[in-house]
């Protein structure tokens, strides 16, 4: 028995060394004890979203905020706009071109244009405005483009929501108010003054005198946009070469939008978004490629 014993024994003693020993994460690998870190990013998050709302900030400030006023300017310029109107053509014909209310029917027509035109000249002056900051690796040209594009297209959607709402409040107007067609028409006209800011904004940047040239060209269209007489009332003539006019169709479907009676059966959302993408495509591409040299000028 007791050779057995001893025989028996440096076995177990040889069994217990090769066996692994028990499971203990903690013991074995301190680190996997711990709670797992998130990994750390590399940069800002939304860079370019807070470049976008601080070159808004700035102008702002720089436009609105050191004139009398500031903002009520905003407000007051298409007013007096449409109140001349109203005063002018009142006296001179019996009842607008629609409905009986002469502020209704030229703020529908004169607030449009005022938007893409403020909208397209902003835009165009976009590289000038700031191109302090544009030397910084963190501000590139489209969020400047971006900021002026944002910033002018609410500042003209809130001046002609008090301005029409003021009308509606003021004469007591009955509605309804067709709200599709009038946020349709208020983003064709934000398409197409973004597409003519952008490619003028390389034009009048690389070529200075485009500038004035472009404000001898657009002069008409104050007269050819429909604000003062409807579309379909003018002479067949007019229509073949007025139809090419994108703000005609702009103008007419905001009409639409507030007298229910009008068809506009001419406009064609079609044609405006095409002028104002191919506008906007090209605009980018010059700038895309030229823009470093446009800095340094």
């Amino acid at each position: 028995m007791s050779d057995t014993a001893s025989q028996i024994g440096p076995a177990a003693a040889n069994l217990s060394a090769v066996r692994p020993p028990a499971a203990n994460p903690s013991a074995a690998n301190p680190s996997a004890a711990r709670a797992p870190q998130r990994p750390i990013r590399n940069g800002p998050r939304l860079r370019m979203a807070r470049t976008v709302v601080a070159l808004m900030l700035r102008e702002m400030a720089t436009t609105y905020g050191r004139s009398a006023g500031g903002y009520i300017w905003a407000v007051l310029e298409p007013v007096l706009g449409v109140v001349l109107l109203t005063v002018l053509f009142s006296m001179a014909l019996r009842s607008p071109g629609l409905g009986s209310n002469f502020p209704l029917f030229y703020a529908t027509g004169y607030l449009p244009f005022a938007m893409f035109s403020g909208l397209a000249n902003k835009t165009a002056a976009s590289i000038r405005y700031s191109r302090p900051f544009l030397a910084y690796p963190s501000v590139t040209f489209v969020d400047a483009l971006i900021a002026r594009v944002v910033l002018n297209v609410l500042t003209n959607v809130a001046v002609i929501a008090i301005v029409i709402g003021g009308i509606f409040v003021i004469y007591q107007l009955p509605g309804p108010v067709d709200m599709a067609s009038v946020f349709e028409a208020l983003l064709l006209v934000a398409l197409l003054g973004s597409g003519v800011g952008v490619l003028n904004c390389y034009l009048m940047t690389a070529f200075p005198i485009w500038e004035h040239i472009w404000h001898i060209l657009t002069r008409p269209l104050f007269l050819v946009s429909g604000i003062f007489f409807l579309y379909d009332l003018m002479p067949a003539k007019a229509q073949d070469l007025l139809w090419y006019n994108p703000l005609i169709h702009c103008v007419g479907l905001m009409r639409r939008g507030f007298y229910p009676t009008y068809e506009a059966s001419y406009l064609s959302r079609a044609f405006v978004v095409g002028v104002a993408l191919t506008l906007l495509l090209a605009g980018l591409a010059l700038l895309e490629r030229n823009h470093r040299k446009l800095l340094e000028r």
